[in-house]
């Protein structure tokens, strides 16, 4: 199917069309189990949360949002990424507190995301490093929610936020050092 196609079915779901949103999940699942499996790629080892489930759940919370004006397949796959984002943090936090502060789910930086850091980071702190970034630059934490929690290369990513490939790659590599700074800062 053509983006611009997509674009269509994803707009007329926006509007309530429920025959939309059925034609469309076939179409969308591929990719987003795709986006799941390269997330939880960078999971620990021992996860219990499959890429079937990470995407049935952001599935779900997609279905229940009403107010969603999809603009085309780039923001539909954005936003998927964010919610993909949110359910693991919330899945952090919550098994945290099932075991008062051990155990924190974490995430190994390789050296393609954060070079700088050596070793795993825990989610959580990642998560609060992109919150903070996301007060000073929106643009440079989006770029980096896109290429570390999808997977998206820099062309992919320059497509989804309407922006030029030297963009990116100027955005990715300040929000890299960025984050390598504030990871490892003591607290």
């Amino acid at each position: 199917m053509q983006p611009a196609e997509l674009t269509v079915l994803l707009r007329k779901w926006s509007q309530g069309d429920a025959a939309a949103a059925e034609q469309l999940t076939p179409l969308v699942y591929g990719e987003l189990q795709r986006l799941a499996r390269a997330r939880l790629r960078r999971e620990r080892a021992n996860s219990t949360l499959h890429s079937g489930e990470l995407v049935n759940e952001a599935w779900l919370r997609l279905a229940g949002s009403s107010n969603i004006v999809w603009q085309d397949r780039n923001h539909f796959f954005a936003l998927s990424s964010s919610i993909m984002r949110r359910i693991l943090v919330d899945r952090a936090r919550a098994r945290l507190r099932v075991r008062r502060g051990s155990g924190a789910l974490t995430v190994a930086l390789d050296d393609v995301v954060l070079n700088q850091l050596a070793g795993p980071v825990e989610l959580l702190s990642l998560d609060d490093a992109l919150t903070t970034l996301a007060k000073l630059d929106q643009n440079q934490c989006r770029v980096v929610e896109l290429r570390f929690f999808c997977g998206l290369s820099v062309e992919e990513t320059a497509d989804a936020l309407g922006l030029s490939k030297a963009t990116v790659n100027r955005y990715w590599a300040t929000a890299r050092a960025w984050l390598a700074r504030e990871m490892t800062r003591t607290p």
